[in-house]
């Protein structure tokens, strides 16, 4: 496989936990909204850690796109 292949997937998948991440993350922030998870009420430095999961997945996806685009 080439590297843009491996971008594409890391980038497929990064979106994918940041759609779950983000799902956790709305559902504790937002209580009362349509998402109906949560991370089970744990935290770090005062945020629930979905949080820190959907910045890392953001991060990460971000980077796979920058690089995909960066290596064409």
């Amino acid at each position: 496989m080439k590297t843009r292949d491996f971008l594409k997937a890391i980038g497929v998948l990064s979106f994918a936990g940041m759609l779950f991440s983000g799902s956790l993350a709305a559902g504790e922030l937002f209580p009362s909204g349509i998402v109906c998870t949560t991370c089970s009420s744990s935290s770090l430095f005062g945020l629930p850690v979905c949080v820190y999961g959907l910045a890392m997945y953001t991060l990460i996806f971000a980077l796979s796109v920058y690089g995909y685009y960066k290596g064409s």
